[in-house]
């Protein structure tokens, strides 16, 4: 079991490393009036200044693209530091997740909706490459195998524990039980108190509102009179 976990941290690892590289390789291709031109992630994200023939184009940054990237850095980071501290598990899962689904709605979603071809005139069509999807794939796994490291080490803790700790999923039906015992005791209020308490905010509002009306009219006034 330690082994297939330590086989899951790694796997988590070079999935994210993978799903990085593939940043750098080509994630649209924009038709236009000067020609086709080429956009590997990263410069997707970060913008360049893309030279198509003779002339040269300021393209702007992809926000969500270069949201994804980051968090990608991020995953990978929080990977490899999981090895020495294992408060790191719980935020890796969510973390590849969050990245992977965000990078897997870009890859289905239409290529103008996150490419910004402003500064190409006359763009007539704009294609995804296999990155974006591969991209997409790879921090997917890299949420399952992170989650996977997760629930197994939280396991191999719990069973050496001896009884004295709970797994993450008995914690959670926990807590849905507390909460839910909790809610019970909850004293919902009558019909008329509800109309009681709704008439006393009513009446406060307005009484303030008046209040703060008549002390702006009367600074006003007396603004006017130093003035003058």
């Amino acid at each position: 079991m330690k082994i297939i976990n330590r086989l899951c941290q790694i796997l988590g690892i070079a999935f994210s490393l993978c799903a990085l590289v593939l940043f750098f390789t080509k994630f649209a291709t924009v038709a236009f009036s000067g020609g086709n031109a080429s956009f590997v992630g990263a410069e997707l994200g970060f913008g360049i200044k893309k030279t198509v023939g003779e002339a040269a184009y300021d393209m702007a940054r992809s926000a969500d693209i270069l949201f994804c990237f980051f968090l990608t850095v991020f995953g990978l980071i929080f990977s490899i530091l999981s090895f020495k501290s294992k408060g790191l598990r719980y935020t890796v899962p969510a973390v590849g997740l969050i990245d992977g689904i965000y990078m897997l709605v870009i890859a289905l979603s239409k290529p103008n909706l996150f490419v910004d071809t402003r500064p190409l005139p006359d763009v007539s069509k704009i294609t995804y490459g296999k990155g974006v999807l591969l991209c997409a794939i790879a921090l997917l796994a890299f949420a399952v195998f992170s989650a996977a490291y997760l629930l197994i080490d939280d396991y191999l803790e719990v069973k050496a524990s001896k009884g004295s700790k709970r797994t993450i999923f008995k914690r959670v039906i926990a807590f849905f039980k507390d909460y839910k015992s909790e809610v019970k005791k909850i004293v919902w209020p009558g019909i008329k108190d509800v109309l009681k308490n709704t008439l006393i905010v009513l009446i406060m509002c307005l009484i303030v509102g008046a209040f703060i009306w008549l002390l702006d009219f009367g600074l006003g006034k007396l603004l006017e009179v130093i003035l003058g």
